[in-house]
């Protein structure tokens, strides 16, 4: 593995072809797959709103934004194949509940508001949680999130311009705007994944460790829960002020001395029961997952058999 580690150490990409760990392997399909179950169900929450949008403009929008998700899971299920993975096999782990997808969707979207909470907040979260994955060691993920991100750049600015128009119009609409600010906020905190393990108090030293570690190693992961949890804050606070909303936390302030805002601390046991299942619309969203799926099955299988034909064709005019 001595070609390996050499392209890693070079800021190299590794390639379908190329030798690779065993672990490293394993290490991808898991996240890769993960963030394609994400996409795919992060349709839902959104999804619904399409029939209420307040207009034809914002139905259209949010239809393409909608459309873009499915497209990034299509994106990210063939990244997974190149290392090995079956798509099928990995629609099975996460109906079967042996794989994960990002804890932020199993909260639910109450009003027209959430919809633009979800654009500024999540999609801003995501955008600062995957930007570095455009460099990640492994090839066909690294380029497939150019293009999610860059997609992923424009939902983030239509949540921020639905949020505005909301916060800057009557009462009754900027309260609905707060409120929904008010719910997401710390679930988007979570979305960066538990606090990095402290090094005796150093955080410079806490830099990599626990879970991240090896992915950090490998080129995988490029920056530390916390460091992207901090670099989303200080990314965000400036942009409340312009909404005119306030961040539903009393010990956000800016720090001098660190040059970064300080907030208060995250209730992980709240991202702990909702990766466990327990979370407000857990059931929900995979119970619609499977009956989508198994719904989807005659389409399934009327195209492997269209294949199957023109492949008998090909094999008798070939004769």
């Amino acid at each position: 593995m001595t070609d390996f580690q050499e392209i890693v150490d070079a800021d190299g990409r590794i390639e379908p072809r190329d030798e690779m760990p065993a672990a490293y392997r394993k290490t991808l399909i898991r996240q890769i797959a993960q963030h394609a179950h994400s996409e795919i169900i992060g349709m839902q929450p959104e999804g619904a709103w399409i029939s209420r949008a307040p207009s034809l403009r914002r139905k259209a929008i949010l239809m393409a934004k909608v459309q873009d998700e499915a497209g990034h899971g299509l994106y990210l299920y063939a990244a997974a194949e190149t290392l090995g993975a079956d798509r099928a096999d990995l629609l099975d782990l996460l109906h079967a509940g042996k794989q994960k997808y990002s804890s932020i969707f199993n909260y639910p979207t109450l009003t027209w508001a959430d919809i633009g909470a979800i654009g500024w907040l999540v999609d801003g979260a995501a955008i600062v949680n995957q930007v570095p994955l455009c460099r990640c060691s492994y090839g066909p993920y690294a380029r497939a999130m150019i293009r999610v991100c860059k997609e992923e750049s424009f939902h983030q600015r239509q949540g921020f311009e639905i949020l505005h128009t909301l916060s800057h119009g009557s009462p009754e609409q900027k309260a609905m705007a707060q409120d929904a600010v008010d719910r997401w906020w710390w679930p988007s905190l979570m979305m960066f994944g538990p606090a990095d393990s402290p090094v005796d108090g150093d955080a410079a030293a806490s830099r990599g460790t626990g879970h991240t570690a090896q992915s950090m190693a490998w080129g995988i992961k490029r920056f530390a829960n916390d460091e992207l949890r901090q670099r989303f804050v200080d990314m965000t606070v400036p942009q409340a002020e312009v909404l005119g909303l306030t961040l539903p936390d009393p010990d956000l302030r800016w720090n001098d001395e660190t040059g970064h805002h300080d907030f208060g601390e995250i209730d992980f046991s709240e991202l702990s029961e909702v990766i466990a299942g327990n979370g407000p619309c857990n059931a929900e969203r995979m119970s619609h997952r499977v009956g989508a799926h198994e719904d989807g099955a005659w389409v399934r299988e009327a195209a492997v058999a269209y294949a199957d034909k023109h492949a008998r064709r090909a094999t008798q005019g070939a004769a």
